[in-house]
């Protein structure tokens, strides 16, 4: 009798850890390219310019995105080098009311690669309403204003993945993950972008602004059944940098379905959101996640 219960009991591990691996096949379908190149969005010529925007395979996604921005003089037949550019995403909803994304408002000009480099983090897609770009350069005298529709998709990748929501401050705050876009097994170095909404925003390019001196305390798991919920060491929480990012490491032990889950602590030691994850190792039970957390599969 005993054999036969321990026969059942393999049985269904096995049985679990397979399901498991065929869902996780399926969702990998959807792969990272290797090769990240920036590719143009869209363009707009304005006499004497060409003025492109690029990003990530030409496509932008809810979520963190690094864009870049292009001036090419046509009929001098040069790169533009010493403009003041800005950029600024908006969101038209149905009722006809816009609101606007965490976003790097002011671009800086990178001379090695000649473009001019921001970051904009979108909050929702498409789908939700109509997504614009106004782009407003000053330039050799001149002053040039371009609106451009643009298309926010979903995020496939998961490790790029972002969260809002309100904290016990009642701020609304949006976490955006920046890296890694493509996780190893091994240590990762792991950054976010933390922010808050502009309760008082007059404009929308005050719409956000990026949170300091706070602290993102980290706890990864995988949290299916069959991993037990364990853990890994060498883990380390995320603080603010020089580029107002907000760095840490993160280990992943072995590929597969992991959840980062966070504590957000102010400047003042504040807990904003976010819970402790028991310390238990619980196989053949879903592990218990953080008030505050995303979900990471590689």
């Amino acid at each position: 009798m005993k054999k036969f219960i321990y026969l059942l009991a393999a049985l269904f591990v096995v049985t679990a850890c397979t399901v498991e691996k065929t869902d996780y096949e399926a969702e990998t379908t959807i792969t990272v390219p290797d090769n990240q190149e920036f590719k143009e969005v869209f363009s707009i010529e304005k006499t004497p310019y060409k003025i492109s925007v690029e990003a990530l395979q030409g496509h932008l996604y809810q979520g963190y995105n690094e864009v870049r921005l292009r001036i090419f003089q046509t009929d001098a037949n040069q790169v533009v080098e010493e403009a003041k550019a800005t950029f600024l995403p908006f969101l038209t909803l149905s009722q006809g009311s816009k609101e606007s994304c965490p976003n790097l408002y002011e671009l800086a000009y990178q001379k090695q690669g000649q473009y001019y480099k921001g970051y904009t983090v979108f909050t929702k897609t498409s789908k939700e309403g109509t997504w614009q770009v106004l782009i407003q350069l000053e330039l050799q005298g001149q002053k040039i204003e371009l609106t451009q529709t643009i298309l926010i998709e979903e995020q496939s990748n998961k490790n790029l993945n972002m969260t809002s929501f309100i904290g016990q401050d009642q701020e609304e705050y949006s976490i955006a993950l920046v890296a890694p876009m493509q996780p190893k097994v091994a240590e990762n170095a792991l950054v976010a972008g933390i922010f808050k909404k502009n309760k008082t925003a007059v404009t929308l390019d005050q719409a956000y602004q990026m949170v300091d001196d706070y602290t993102l305390y980290l706890d990864p798991r995988m949290p299916e059944p069959s991993m037990g919920n364990h853990s890994s060491p060498n883990n380390r929480n995320l603080i603010q940098k020089e580029d107002g990012f907000y760095h840490g490491v993160v280990n992943y032990t072995m590929t597969g379905n992991w959840t980062l889950n966070f504590i957000l602590q102010n400047q003042q030691g504040r807990i904003l959101k976010g819970t402790k994850v028991p310390l238990d190792f619980t196989p053949g039970i879903e592990g218990v996640k953080s008030e505050l957390y995303l979900d990471i599969l590689f």
